[in-house]
């Protein structure tokens, strides 16, 4: 990956930048209402998908259950930076030697092999060239989230998203919250005005445990593994792009819009850090219509006991709630509404699984996922560089600006 598309990248969020006027936002906040589909009914098997995994970790093994579950799906290929890595998950699916590829550039390797679509779990830092070098090859994607860590790469994957629809391929954004009903129900009220008119939203993104961190290397190598990545910036966009993202999209979605600024602070106060992960932050996003939204996150170790990812929408006649996991509801006015989130991660990436083959069997490729992946990441990060920067920042700033987070790679396996 030391010939990663860097000037292509730059060029295209380059390119939005430029025009990011309030029309093309505007028009972005409509799209962002759109909500997938989300039949949980039995899958009507026609034939088998032939998948490549890029990323064969915790969380990239951990998928692997729901596609094989689906059963549509057969693993043929496998890449990772890690070869012990490769080979464990390459034994446990049953991918043949020959297509387990390792080293930074393995996923050239996995996209050139024979595979129809592609299962990106790896580190965010590398998903917009890897979605870019999959769909430019003729493949569907499903990808994990976060999908970028910076304006460039957002950007990108929201071009790689139209050029999939182009090309009639899929590509979805495996977010869990916007498939689950009880949640759909609370969101659908929101925007038919059940809460009157929206006076503030407060919601949390509050880690369960601090991620690791141990001592730097000359690169980032032994920065990919054992979840430390969450811990550098460049590599997972910090806290609030990596863990709060999930509930920062969820406020997306169910408004059907992004903030235009926002304002903040953050700090890190853990003894001894040697990745730039912030500990701690506060954000008070404003819309243009004057409604306030207060974000507040935390990744230590202090035994937080709350709801970690959770959003209150306060309205002046009635309060509306969203959360991983647990109770959502519509309080007050003349639309009450009370539900049960399901089991979010598990039913989620079922949900997500089940509709991927969909899409790609019944030629399914508007692709809607992708646009409001792009809208709950430039709000996560326009929090994130407002509170960095204790000031307060522009939607029209932050795009226009088009602020690139660059790794160290040097040394590392190719």
């Amino acid at each position: 990956m030391n010939n990663l598309p860097w000037s292509r990248r730059q060029f295209i969020g380059s390119t939005v930048a430029a025009t990011a006027t309030g029309a093309i936002l505007g028009a972005m906040s409509n799209r962002a209402a759109e909500t997938p589909a989300t039949s949980a009914s039995a899958p009507q098997i026609t034939r088998k998908i032939k998948l490549g995994l890029i990323g064969c970790g915790g969380r990239g093994l951990w998928i692997t259950s729901f596609f094989k579950q689906h059963g549509g799906y057969e693993f043929h290929a496998v890449a990772d930076y890690f070869d012990a890595v490769v080979d464990k998950a390459g034994e446990t699916l049953g991918v043949d030697k020959a297509r387990r590829f390792a080293g930074l550039s393995g996923y050239k390797k996995l996209i050139a092999s024979g595979v129809e679509a592609v299962v990106i779990e790896d580190v965010p830092y590398f998903y917009p060239e890897q979605a870019q070098a999959a769909v430019d090859a003729g493949q569907h994607v499903y990808l994990a989230k976060p999908v970028a860590v910076d304006v460039p790469g957002t950007l990108l994957i929201g071009a790689t998203g139209k050029l999939a629809t182009r090309k009639k391929r899929c590509f979805l954004v495996d977010y869990q919250l916007p498939t689950d009903p009880a949640c759909i129900e609370v969101a659908n009220r929101i925007r038919a005005g059940a809460l009157g008119p929206l006076g503030h939203i407060a919601s949390f993104g509050m880690a369960w445990h601090a991620w690791p961190d141990p001592p730097r290397g000359p690169n980032i190598e032994s920065r990919l593994r054992d979840e430390i990545w969450l811990s550098d910036t460049e590599l997972s966009g910090d806290t609030m792009v990596s863990y709060d993202i999930h509930i920062i999209d969820g406020v997306v979605w169910a408004l059907g819009k992004m903030p235009a600024a926002a304002s903040g602070r953050s700090r890190t106060c853990r003894p001894k850090p040697n990745g730039d992960r912030t500990d701690v932050a506060a954000v008070v996003y404003e819309y243009e219509d004057g409604a306030l939204w207060t974000h507040v996150t935390q990744s230590l170790d202090n035994s937080f006991d709350v709801t970690t990812l959770s959003a209150s929408f306060f309205g002046l006649q009635a309060t509306a709630h969203l959360q991983y996991g647990g109770k959502v509801y519509v309080r007050g006015g003349d639309q009450h509404y009370a539900g049960q989130m399901g089991s979010v991660f598990d039913e989620g990436v079922g949900r997500n699984v089940a509709e991927f083959y969909r899409n790609i069997t019944e030629g399914r490729f508007e692709n809607p996922t992708v646009q409001r992946a792009v809208n709950g990441h430039l709000t996560a990060i326009l929090g994130r560089e407002a509170a960095a920067r204790g000031r307060r920042l522009t939607m029209q700033e932050l795009i226009r600006e088009n602020k690139q987070l660059k790794a160290n790679l040097k040394g590392m396996q190719a």
